[in-house]
């Protein structure tokens, strides 16, 4: 079972970038998504997520309006569209999932995205930095 982040790099402030995961030895139907980051020096930060059947979604204050997080479960991938780049979305970008076992555990909240950093599953992560 593995998940492997991909997509990072070096932008300029208002650049766009999509990261991707894919998900191997896993059906990913049964599965929450989610991205979250890390930026050295600060604690781990939930950025968005999907749930298992696509019932709910969350995305980070500061991210909402610029980054659109997708599924494709034919595929086994998952994506973070990010636009509009600042400065302060630097950091180390892991993708994670979790597999939904009981129909009502509740995975991904828009309120509590700090979920994302304790999912079972997790890739090796992407850097992405944005700087002038």
């Amino acid at each position: 079972v593995q998940l492997q982040a991909s997509g990072g790099g070096l932008v300029q402030p208002g650049s766009s970038l999509r990261l991707s995961c894919a998900a191997s030895g896993l059906i990913l139907n049964d599965y929450n998504i989610g991205w979250f980051r890390q930026a050295p020096g600060k604690e781990r930060e939930g950025v968005s997520c999907i749930s298992w059947n696509g019932g709910a979604t969350g995305y980070a204050d500061d991210v909402k309006g610029r980054f659109t997080m997708s599924r494709d479960n034919d595929n086994n991938m998952f994506e973070l569209q990010m636009h509009n780049l600042k400065p302060e979305d630097t950091g180390v970008y892991y993708c994670a999932a979790h597999r939904q076992a009981t129909p009502n555990q509740i995975l991904c909240s828009p309120w509590n995205l700090g979920l994302v950093g304790r999912y079972n599953l997790r890739g090796q992560g992407t850097l992405v930095t944005v700087s002038s």
